[in-house]
């Protein structure tokens, strides 16, 4: 009997669980807090043990039931070696060897990679990129990520860690960021970044981005200027993304593109404006397809992949 897996995607501020049936489709679901245990990478990795077990018990499973594990993490990952090398939202996460802990635990088989990896993975095999075989995906939410296929193949880069888009310098004396750097994109357009500039410009101190999404809805001149503002960052990073890599397709997805009818306009006018003449006649720009189950269904790709291979 073909087995299941199970999907995980964590993220600076959710994380998801799926079990997932051979057949790609998504059995359940359950979800948990990043924040409640960011204290120790110790109590995270304990939260998953237990989510894990609950999900598989709570469908009617057993362990033996599951072919492996599949984890998407903010952050870099040495695949290979199963270490989380740093994840810049989450604290006290360096050097952890979270396939070896895991495995240990569970007695399954871990494989892991970085959250937009997978996401990249879902949207090229299920989603949005199907079919394509040079493709970016961008992902903006509390962290702002990216994931490579080049030439029909995930790109890792040499240290396993390429795709750090949201880590590519927008201003060369722009604000710190976590990873150590200045200026980054990710500090222009990541989530607290927008949610402390929305609570200047709307003067309200706990305003949601999903209230400024209403707001831009009815016409707000405010609103609409903030993700005007919002859609120029994206559309210059993108500029630079297009002209390095020449891809046929750019995936966007994440919380912040909830609002993309909002900002898909000003991006396209930047990147039509700004990118060079071949690689902007080549390359469309389109919102992701498979939402918040785009990391669990990558994550459910790369198990099968790594098991079966391609």
């Amino acid at each position: 009997m073909p087995l299941c897996t199970i999907g995980v995607d964590v993220g600076g501020t959710n994380i998801k669980l799926g079990l997932v049936a051979p057949s790609g489709k998504i059995i359940a679901k359950t979800n948990l807090i990043t924040k409640s245990y960011v204290h120790h990478p110790r109590q995270l990795i304990n939260a998953l043990v237990v989510a894990v077990r609950s999900l598989v018990r709570e469908n009617g499973k057993t362990i033996k039931d599951i072919a492996g594990i599949g984890i998407g993490l903010p952050g870099q990952i040495n695949s290979p070696q199963g270490i989380v090398i740093f994840l810049p939202n989450v604290p006290g996460w360096r050097n952890v060897p979270l396939r070896k802990i895991i495995q240990k635990q569970l007695k399954i088989p871990v494989f892991m990679d970085n959250d937009v990896n997978l996401i990249a993975l879902g949207e090229w095999k299920l989603g949005a990129g199907k079919g394509y075989q040079n493709l970016v995906c961008i992902t903006l939410g509390t962290g702002v990520g990216g994931g490579l296929i080049l030439d029909g193949v995930l790109y890792r880069g040499e240290g396993f860690v390429a795709g750090e888009i949201g880590h590519m310098p927008l201003n060369e004396h722009g604000p710190a960021c976590n990873c150590g750097g200045r200026g980054c994109f990710e500090r222009y357009v990541g989530n607290r970044t927008l949610m402390a500039k929305a609570a200047k410009v709307f003067g309200k101190k706990n305003i949601r981005l999903e209230e400024t999404f209403a707001l831009a809805s009815r016409g707000n001149v405010r609103a609409v200027r903030f993700w005007r503002e919002t859609a120029t960052h994206i559309g210059n990073a993108l500029v630079g993304v297009i002209n390095l890599l020449n891809p046929r397709m750019i995936i966007i997805g994440g919380g912040v593109a909830g609002n993309y009818k909002f900002m898909e306009k000003t991006i396209q006018k930047v990147v039509r404006n700004r990118a060079m003449t071949v690689q902007n006649a080549m390359v469309r720009i389109v919102r992701a397809r498979l939402g918040d189950e785009a990391g669990i269904l990558g994550a459910h790709i790369l198990v099968k992949e790594s098991i079966f291979g391609r």
